[in-house]
């Protein structure tokens, strides 16, 4: 299979393939391994190669058999490779079993071949870690891919693979999925099995997929919500299947807009010229359509987030330290990671709790919205894809630049809504921007409805990346 047919399929099309049996699943191993060695060391998207390993492995028997796939080197643990996170001090942490989302991919039928980039612990909007090197987005080579499934995204763009294993703290899926054009779906909180694990940063973070298609992450999606014993919370999965929601017509919607930037002064022009066209495209659809002023306290819900993640990274690090039976230094994480850490150290048991009950204060506030609309509609970013190293190269500009890329993604994981981000528009750089779509909890089916309308009305499977 030569790379042209192999890019021209998703992966339920490619899956389509094996079953009628046009394709094996090892030529679409090799398709996918040629296509690596070709644009990986351009991009550094994939950073453990794990080829041989599946190619030993027999094909699962399920909806994806033989289906080429990533997993993100953070969340997601397959038995008997390293699971990174990003970071030197996790660089040995070799995996015991498959954790509960990673089984679920491979009795699907998925070929797991590599890991994927990510920074250090998925913290922040773009995927430079120390540790791993710097990722770089296909459509510009000079530009992050986003973070922290920047990795994931920029494999998918690029044409590795056409979905990938992604998870979203506070944009991880949304943000890099908009970065490269692709489609990008945050599950709701408990949706998706962190198993054997315990939550991510207070419930903020959820695993699923950047993919290519919406019917790939709807169908991903259904065999990755499955609860296992001992989840801290769980949605049950839905009556009808998500990947039947992407065929059917979602009537008439109530849709609420806005050009805000949430977390930041204002968005860039052109992705606030962005949301005004995705909101004139769904009012052409029928949907009604009127802006809105979001609700809740959009900075103290931000202070909450910044406290409660950096609490979380202290007891994720000292639990480790603590495992080694040696303190932790500074050789073992980044600077900017040891400067979380400190934080972090210093938030005691009240103040962590308070964080909390601002977070679920917030929540509250959010869900008055979405009982008079069916979909918040607004711009996944602040601007397009911002150039590499930007974020940090002057420490008294990050936490300005930082929500100026990503003003309005962390909203949705404190709240523990679904959100999506649909490439609808290019920059004038003819770099891809993402128009962002949020719903009601447990919503992803109204979500995959409206996507799958937007991707009839305006396809984007054919676009590919500069390289």
């Amino acid at each position: 299979m030569d790379f042209e047919d192999y890019r021209r399929h998703d992966a339920v099309g490619l899956a389509e393939l094996v079953a009628r049996r046009e394709v094996s699943a090892g030529e679409l191993l090799d398709a996918a391994a040629a296509r690596m060695a070709e644009v990986n060391p351009k991009i550094n998207a994939v950073t453990r190669d794990l080829a041989e390993r599946a190619r030993a492995e027999p094909a699962g028997q399920g909806a994806f058999r033989g289906v080429p796939f990533l997993l993100k080197d953070l969340g997601a643990s397959l038995a008997g490779t390293v699971t990174s996170r990003g970071s030197r001090m996790f660089a040995g942490s070799v995996a015991a079993a498959d954790s509960a989302l990673t089984a679920a991919y491979r009795a699907a039928g998925l070929a797991i071949f590599g890991k994927t980039n990510t920074p250090e612990f998925g913290l922040w909007p773009v995927t430079e870690s120390e540790l791993l090197g710097v990722c770089r987005n296909p459509w510009d080579l000079s530009r992050t891919p986003g973070g922290s499934s920047g990795g994931a995204a920029a494999a998918v763009a690029a044409g590795i693979v056409p979905a990938a294993h992604a998870s979203d703290g506070g944009g991880s899926i949304r943000t890099p999925a908009a970065c490269c054009g692709l489609f990008g779906m945050k599950p709701s909180r408990g949706r998706v099995s962190f198993a054997p694990g315990g939550e991510g940063w207070a419930g903020a973070s959820i695993q699923h997929a950047v993919t290519r298609s919406v019917r790939d992450s709807a169908a991903l999606l259904d065999i990755a919500c499955r609860p296992q014993p001992g989840d801290p919370y769980f949605l049950a999965p839905p009556e009808r299947s998500f990947a039947e929601a992407v065929g059917r017509a979602p009537g008439k919607l109530r849709i609420g807009f806005t050009t805000a930037a949430m977390q930041a002064p204002a968005l860039d022009p052109e992705c606030a010229a962005a949301v005004l066209a995705a909101a004139k495209l769904c009012e052409d659809l029928g949907h009604t359509v009127e802006e809105v002023a979001i609700p809740g306290d959009a900075m103290a819900m931000q202070a909450a987030a910044g406290l409660v993640i950096a609490a979380s990274v202290a007891a994720e690090l000292d639990a480790e330290a603590e495992r080694r039976g040696q303190p932790l230094s500074d050789a073992d994480v980044e600077g900017l990671t040891m400067a979380t850490y400190r934080r972090g150290k210093a938030v005691d048991g009240a103040a962590y709790v308070r964080g909390i009950q601002t977070l679920h204060a917030y929540s509250r506030a959010q869900a008055q919205l979405f009982e008079s609309y069916d979909v918040l509609l607004l711009s996944t970013l602040g601007s397009p894809a911002i150039p590499i190293g930007w974020i940090t190269e002057d420490v008294r500009l990050i936490g300005e630049r930082l929500f100026a890329f990503m003003p309005n993604t962390q909203a949705f994981n404190n709240t523990g809504q679904p959100a999506m981000t649909v490439p609808l528009a290019q920059s004038r750089r003819d770099l891809p921007s993402g128009g962002q779509g949020g719903a009601r909890m447990g919503g992803e089916s109204t979500l995959f409805k409206v996507a799958g309308q937007l991707e009839k009305a305006t396809p984007w499977l054919a676009e590919t990346s500069a390289i």
